[in-house]
């Protein structure tokens, strides 16, 4: 089943800003540049696809890179994987990130509602020179690796510029991981440094992290030093900790540096290593270029999302998610970044926009789950905020169903571009996004992402439309990962990505394009659900049960049918009520009810089962495969990777699934 079509559109740009969206001025561009004719977005997205060296070239120009590009824009265009873009370029992606050196505002910073900072270009310029001098210092280079296990705070930043400035590799791990999830992640990269937080605050509480850190630190002994930040501590014993120093002892020999001596890197040098989530195994280490990291978030940014030198640029992220990596990188658009660590749910729901109305935040990045909470809890910031600055709003981490467009218009605000975006750590970017100048429909992504040929196939192999099937990219993009990390010669990756469709990159999500060319996103390819044969995608039934006012959230698995029978599975409904509700005949009827009477009977599930909490990454995601894996008896590999794993007890040895 597919979401009925809208007679209309929730949210139409006005000509005006169409006309000053920087989605048309680089049109404009680009028609000159090259003499071509880009009457809408379809003809511009076609021409981004079928010319990616002018559509890059006017990226790299249109985003005033830093650099030299060089003479070739793609080498190899017929290998997936193993294209090259830029081959002779060189740049240095910190430089890009830190060209301004004013007073104009850098970085703000809130943690929680306790702490306030604020850093200006210049600031931030000299706190990475001093960090970056310090770095070289203790022989830090191009190709080594520098950890952080650190909360979303303006000192990250500060060591993943320091780190990009030379050429080495930066990773990054929240606080909120514990000791293996650490080592799972750091321990395969050997980092020469980590820096680390003292500690962190969450929902009003002081989280201390000098206990874990010393047992993170005897476990890394490619760690030569370890920097620790402080946040919450007044006074620091660092006596456990393995070869430990202070921030501000760090720097200190270093602080009359003023300048950077950027060293210019190849376009496919390595910048990040980022992990998959990790709930199958061990993470995978993702390994992602400068170049291709930069173009590419210049393209979503100025482009996609409209941003502007000036623009306020929020996303509710920790460092142990993609997003951080994404907003770090609006600094290359010249925008304010507003960095926030801590609970979104402090003062009733309101902080952030409590921290939107005052800092005149344009663009709010959040997550689906947001959304659904803050509509449940009858939030109204519209009616309590002064939003009027707000121009965009993002979200991801999970499908956002028409209820939740229709939400934020009513009770947001009714003028803003509302572009649900879908990607991945993958990438670190999206395959499909928001678009300044194009309509928004209920439900619907607006648009697959330029120089991105993103198409939907069947299971044979070939495109489909209205119909649901495999995300899939044809044609080599410059963020494709260099590869994985300890992966010489190349396996795990082609098994990751290409194994699907041979030369083609099958993302994993279970997808349609739409009449309006936009995309709906029905969740992951391996947690489809498949009773009778017939896949249903599992955003499709939460979207159903989550309308209901005494469901705060819900998780769906294909149980195997009868048990060990792997030929069918039936549908399990597992769901978390308002505190003091138990679910019963009613409650269950109302539940099979709504889904039977919006979508069809085969989503009907056959099991509904009440648990108190339902597990999830540490990025917010549920995770159904760890469900299913505990229902049906099997180890769950990694629950490190879980924000919550001692929800998976809920799921263990229900008597309700035995019949």
């Amino acid at each position: 089943m597919s979401y009925p079509i809208a007679d209309r559109p929730l949210w139409v740009p006005d000509a005006g800003r169409v006309a000053a969206a920087g989605i048309t001025v680089f049109t404009r561009q680009a028609e000159a540049r090259w003499g071509r004719s880009l009457p809408d977005y379809g003809a511009l997205h076609a021409w981004s696809v079928a010319e990616p060296a002018e559509f890059w070239t006017s990226v790299w120009e249109f985003g005033e890179v830093i650099g030299q590009p060089g003479t070739t824009v793609l080498a190899d265009a017929d290998r997936m994987p193993g294209a090259r873009w830029f081959p002779e370029a060189r740049l240095n992606f910190a430089e890009n990130l830190l060209r301004s050196r004013d007073d104009g505002e850098a970085l703000v910073f809130w943690g929680e509602d306790r702490v306030h900072n604020r850093l200006s270009h210049g600031d931030l310029y000299r706190q990475v020179a001093h960090f970056a001098a310090a770095l070289r210092d203790m022989g830090v280079v191009a190709g080594d690796r520098v950890a952080a296990w650190m909360p979303n705070l303006p000192e990250t930043i500060v060591v993943m510029l320091a780190t990009a400035s030379i050429g080495a590799i930066f990773s990054s791990a929240s606080p909120d991981f514990g000791v293996q999830g650490v080592l799972d992640r750091f321990g395969q990269i050997e980092p020469k440094v980590l820096v680390a937080v003292d500690g962190y605050y969450y929902n009003g509480k002081v989280v201390d992290c000098l206990d874990r850190l010393a047992a993170i630190s005897a476990g890394l002994p490619s760690a030569k030093r370890v920097v620790v930040v402080p946040y919450v501590h007044a006074h620091h014993d660092l006596s456990a900790v393995h070869h430990a120093r202070m921030l501000a002892d760090f720097v200190k020999p270093f602080l009359a540096e003023t300048e950077i001596p950027f060293a210019p890197l190849p376009f496919a040098h390595p910048l990040f290593i980022m992990y998959s989530s990790g709930t199958t195994g061990v993470p995978k280490c993702i390994v992602h270029c400068a170049g291709g990291v930069l173009l590419q978030h210049l393209k979503e940014h100025r482009l996609h999302g409209d941003v502007k030198p000036g623009d306020k640029l929020f996303y509710f992220t920790t460092c142990g998610w993609m997003m951080w990596n994404w907003l770090v990188s609006g600094l290359a658009s010249g925008a304010t970044l507003l960095l926030y660590d801590g609970s979104p749910m402090i003062g009733d729901g309101a902080i952030l926009f409590d921290y939107a109305q005052a800092e005149g935040m344009t663009h709010f990045g959040t997550s689906a789950k947001f959304i659904d909470g803050i509509a449940k809890a009858g939030l109204r910031p519209r009616a309590t905020h002064d939003l009027s600055a707000l121009r965009a709003m993002f979200s991801t981490g999970s499908p956002l169903v028409p209820e939740g467009f229709e939400f934020v218009y009513r009770e947001i605000k009714s003028d803003l571009c509302l572009s649900s975006i879908s990607g991945g750590t993958d990438i670190v970017s999206c395959f499909v996004l928001g678009n300044p100048a194009l309509p928004v429909w209920s439900g619907e992504i607006q648009c697959r992402g330029l120089g991105m040929a993103v198409d939907v196939f069947d299971e044979t192999g070939q495109p489909v439309r209205g119909e649901k099937g495999e995300l899939v990219c044809t044609r080599p993009f410059p963020v494709m990962p260099i590869g994985f990390w300890n992966d010489p010669d190349g396996a795990k990756y082609h098994a990751a990505y290409f194994g699907r469709f041979e030369g083609v990159w099958c993302h994993g999500d279970y997808s349609e394009i739409t009449a309006h060319d936009g995309l709906i996103i029905y969740g992951r390819s391996d947690a489809t659900l498949n009773p009778g044969g017939v896949r249903i995608g599992t955003a499709e039934i939460y979207r159903q049960v989550e309308k209901l006012d005494e469901v705060v959230e819900s998780l769906v698995i294909g149980q195997q049918w009868p048990p060990g029978d792997a030929s069918d599975v039936r549908v399990v409904l597992f769901v978390r009520l308002r505190e003091g509700l138990q679910l019963d005949d009613a409650l269950v009827a109302r539940i099979r009810r709504t889904i039977r009477d919006n979508t069809t009977p085969r989503h009907v599930p056959a099991k509904v089962v009440q648990v108190d909490d339902i597990p999830r990454t540490k990025s917010g995601k549920i995770v159904e495969l760890a469900v299913r894996a505990v229902v049906h008896g099997e180890a769950v590999k990694n629950v490190e990777a879980l924000a919550n794993p001692a929800a998976l007890d809920n799921f263990r040895a229900r008597p309700e699934l035995q019949s």
